[in-house]
């Protein structure tokens, strides 16, 4: 059991995330899209989607959208459809220190910090202390407001072909719900309650027999590794709302990205700690991030194969072309007391 006659999984597809293309056709960020776009095709083929976990783009830029379907198209034959949701570099346009500017003049700082000079420690620490007070404020430069004409969340979805900032479909008989911020924020994604009760209501929608895959950009705090408080790259302004929606759905698995922490970590899965969903972080296909809190050269993502009693995640080292060994992972179906383990 678990298997179908032929022994190849019921469904499968990959999880990439972070892709930060730019208009830089040569970019190594491009180079490596296309490169993970390649495998994809060779190693899976009877691949059922790709799903993308945010950051598309590295600034939100028109262009760096046209170099995204650029190097789609190049690549999409033989390839199943694309799935996404919002980061916040596609969210939040601009170069870093003109959004670091941004938030220091609407949180009311420009007097005390220099963007140019404040590390991402500091920042994280400052976003955390005003972020209640810049979630109803627009952190778009001048006066392009959420509901005007460069709003990047429409944007983004023009450009991408994306239905909604939260949206569903279902693949193979499985369910695959793609959550995505509704505030143009620098660092954080804001979940309105309508999107919020939204979730919980396509969660009870599945079999507590079979998984359903959900996909967001930021972590929750303290589950995946770079979403410790010290780390500071968790990011969901409803932190709290949201673990309450998660909670009691054990079949459910939640994909983020944002952080860039490399597979090899210890922490690249989260087992739910026994109210939450299993949760993994999608690395990164442009670049990676270590636990010494350092940038890494490389490009990694996930490939998911579904069986009828379980789901076995692998990761990719694209960058490398092989399969990471401390990245195997296999979930055991029903989850209620069937804890995830390495494989």
């Amino acid at each position: 059991m678990g298997k179908t006659e032929d022994g190849q999984p019921l469904l499968s597809f990959q999880v990439l995330t972070d892709t930060h293309v730019t208009a830089d056709g040569d970019h190594v960020y491009n180079r490596n899209f296309g490169e993970a776009l390649r495998q994809i095709r060779e190693l899976a083929p009877s691949s059922a989607g790709i799903m993308h976990a945010g950051d598309v783009t590295d600034h939100g830029f028109p262009a760096e959208y046209a170099e995204f379907r650029r190097i789609w198209n190049e690549h999409r034959s033989g390839l199943p459809d694309l799935a996404m949701t919002t980061g916040n570099h596609d969210v939040s346009p601009g170069e870093w220190e003109e959004q670091v500017k941004r938030f220091l003049e609407v949180a009311g700082l420009s007097d005390s910090y220099d963007a140019g000079s404040l590390d991402f420690a500091e920042l994280s620490r400052l976003w955390e202390e005003h972020r209640d007070s810049l979630v109803g404020m627009s952190m778009l430069p001048g006066d392009a407001g959420p509901d005007g004409p460069n709003d990047p969340i429409e944007r983004f979805l023009n450009e991408t072909g994306t239905v909604a900032p939260y949206h569903d479909l279902w693949i193979g008989g499985y369910h695959f719900i793609f959550l995505g911020t509704e505030r143009s924020l620098m660092l954080y994604c804001s979940l309105s309650n309508g999107q919020l009760q939204w979730l919980d209501e396509k969660l009870k929608e599945g079999s507590p027999d079979r998984p359903t895959f959900v996909f967001l950009h930021q972590p929750l705090k303290n589950t995946v590794a770079g979403s410790s408080e010290a780390q500071g790259w968790h990011g969901v302004v409803q932190d709290d709302e949201l673990r309450a929606a998660l909670a009691g759905h054990p079949e459910a698995i939640l994909f983020t990205g944002h952080t860039h922490w490399e597979l090899e970590t210890p922490n690249a899965f989260y087992d739910g700690g026994g109210e939450l969903p299993a949760m993994f972080g999608g690395a990164s296909v442009a670049y990676l991030w270590t636990d010494a809190d350092e940038h890494k050269d490389g490009s990694q993502g996930l490939f998911v194969d579904v069986y009828r009693d379980r789901v076995v995640v692998a990761g990719r080292d694209f960058g490398k072309g092989e399969w990471i060994d401390d990245a195997r992972y296999e979930l055991r179906y029903p989850r209620a007391a069937a804890p995830i383990s390495p494989l």
